[in-house]
């Protein structure tokens, strides 16, 4: 079968009632946890994007106090399970504020981390590759906003 294309679904779903939607919402999230979990931030989060930031940024730090230090090996690949939580919820977003604020936050929690992450090239690399990321979206913010990000970036170089 082949997926229709986003006009296509849009334009059918305007066709729909609102019962009809809502069957359809409930049956999509029933089929993956990512659709369960965007459909949680529009309904419930989207409203208090500052308590969002709060409770991503929390778990970002619980997922930190996970890892296993033993080994570099366990770390990056820890490190790059959390990268991966992070960019999705900012994906859920869409607000390059959030982003900035969450990749901010992932790299100060990277940089602090014991063992710390110089003492392995992997680990360097994908924070200084966030740091492009964060410099490049803080380049399209408002001026006062760049401002203010760019003082939090110069100091977590």
């Amino acid at each position: 079968m082949k997926a229709a294309t986003v006009a296509q679904i849009k334009k059918e779903l305007g066709y729909q009632s609102q019962k009809e939607l809502i069957e359809l919402c409930l049956r999509l999230s029933k089929f993956k946890k990512e659709n369960k979990e965007l459909l949680t931030y529009l309904l419930y989060e989207s409203e208090n994007e500052a308590g969002y930031i709060e409770s991503v940024k929390t778990e970002v730090d619980e997922q930190f106090q996970l890892i296993n230090t033993s080994s570099y090996f366990y770390i990056k690949k820890s490190v790059r399970k959390i990268l991966r939580m992070v960019k999705k919820y900012i994906r859920y977003s869409k607000q390059k504020e959030t982003e900035v604020e969450l990749l901010l936050h992932f790299c100060t929690t990277l940089k602090e981390m014991k063992p710390s992450m110089y003492k392995n090239v992997s680990l360097t690399n994908i924070f200084n590759r966030q740091i492009l990321t964060i410099e490049k979206t803080i380049a399209g913010l408002h001026e006062d906003l760049q401002y203010d990000y760019n003082l939090e970036l110069e100091e977590l170089k």
